[in-house]
């Protein structure tokens, strides 16, 4: 799902029909005008969309009905896919109408058993059938939705007239177009959901499941025919613009443990020998334990691989009675570490998007030896960087990242062993 692209979500707890997709996108705010606009380009004739609102079960909702005479004609797919093309929709709204109708002649075939040209729909080619399809389509390219998503398809029990006698629910069709969706059954005596509902999902969704990260826009309800006791007979949409998925992270260890009787200079030395044992970060956290007893909170974030190491340098150091571990993940920014030159000294920054950070350490020691305070040399190699930057000093080709940062305010002066000449 590509980041600010407009998203619709079907919520389909009591199944999904052709006019309750439709009548959640009118609820949701697709002008049934240019719905009817867009829908008027088929050559057909004598039929008309009747928006009104309704309740279900305390629930307002809107239905969309097509009023129109049914003939006694019998449509192929081949002769609804040329009405589309005759049409001459917006290209996404001709694509979704075709898709869902080869879908309907494909799932047809395949029940049936028979080959794609000998096709013949009944109802699902009447005039109601085909305005509820292509007008879904049509609301669609109304809202502007680009990706469209449902949740898992309710489907109720029981037995249906067809247009060849009776059908068990749900019927053979609607199953073989939901055979890649997650569906559930729901112990109600009625056709929950429709060949053309389960058609328009199968060939419109691009994902199943819960409602995917967005900013919500709207939210609409379009209502079924019949009312069920108990529970609202309608299909909810929710459009919206898609939010910025968190991606997989990177896998760490958070080693933790509790402190109540060392002194501040063990937990100081303890946090130099996990940095120098491997570890990403380490910080103390001031606590207040059980029965009022005043301690630390000594956690370090490691690769998995380096967790034992560093849990037996903690244990070791400090003598705690028990390290606790768990797996977290960390979305590390992409930095780079640079010099600068401050009166002769290189000191580094490391460089990440939007933020300069000047090394202490390397402040500490250039400070010491120009003999100007630390929030001076600081000042100096933020301004070195971006004169650099500006092409105002001599390109410094770029250091590699260190595994964690550097503080040596417990040593004397060089991380390394060796000072930074």
């Amino acid at each position: 799902m590509a980041q600010g692209s407009a998203v619709a979500w079907f919520h389909c707890f009591s199944g999904v029909t052709g006019e309750m997709t439709l009548g959640s996108l009118v609820d949701a705010g697709a002008d049934l005008d240019e719905v009817r606009a867009l829908c008027d380009r088929l050559p057909l004739i004598g039929w008309e969309f009747d928006a009104h609102p309704v309740r279900r079960s305390g629930l307002a909702a809107t239905r969309v009905q097509v009023l129109c005479e049914e003939t006694s004609v019998v449509r192929t797919g081949r002769h609804i896919a040329a009405m589309i093309d005759e049409a001459r929709l917006p290209n996404r709204v001709r694509q979704r109408a075709h898709a869902v109708f080869d879908l309907l002649v494909e799932a047809d075939g395949r029940v049936h058993r028979r080959p794609a040209d000998q096709i013949h729909f009944h109802e699902l080619g009447n005039l109601s059938t085909v305005l509820e399809i292509v007008g879904t389509c049509a609301a669609l390219e109304v809202l502007e939705i680009d990706e469209v998503y449902a949740s898992p398809v309710a489907l109720g029990r029981g037995m249906v007239r067809g247009g060849l006698g009776m059908v068990p629910v749900p019927t053979p069709l609607t199953v073989e177009l939901l055979r890649s969706a997650p569906t559930y059954g729901l112990d109600i005596a009625m056709e929950l959901t429709t060949p053309a509902g389960a058609a328009l999902l199968s060939a419109l969704v691009t994902d199943w499941g819960p409602m995917p990260s967005m900013v919500i826009r709207a939210s609409g309800f379009g209502a079924g025919i019949a009312e069920i006791d108990g529970r609202p007979r309608v299909t909810q949409v929710v459009t919206g613009v898609a939010a910025a998925e968190l991606m997989p992270g990177q896998p760490v260890m958070l080693l933790e443990t509790n402190l109540d009787d060392v002194t501040g200079e063990t937990v100081s030395h303890a946090m130099a020998a996990a940095l120098d044992a491997g570890a990403y970060d380490v910080w103390v956290t001031p606590i207040l334990r059980g029965r009022g007893v005043p301690g630390h909170l000594l956690s370090a974030l490691v690769d998995s691989p380096l967790a034992g190491q560093v849990s037996a340098v903690l244990s070791t150091e400090t003598g705690t009675h028990a390290v606790r571990a768990q797996r977290i993940e960390q979305w590390p920014a992409s930095r780079n570490v640079e010099e600068v030159d401050i009166d002769g000294r290189r000191v580094r920054v490391e460089v990440s998007t939007g933020r300069v950070k000047v090394e202490h350490a390397d402040a500490t020691l250039a400070a010491r030896h120009i003999g100007i305070p630390v929030r001076e040399v600081v000042s100096l190699a933020e301004e070195a960087w971006r004169r650099r930057t500006r092409g105002e000093l001599t390109e410094v080709v770029p250091m590699p990242t260190p595994d964690h940062d550097v503080d040596d305010s417990l040593g004397d002066g060089d991380p390394d062993g060796d000072d930074i000449a």
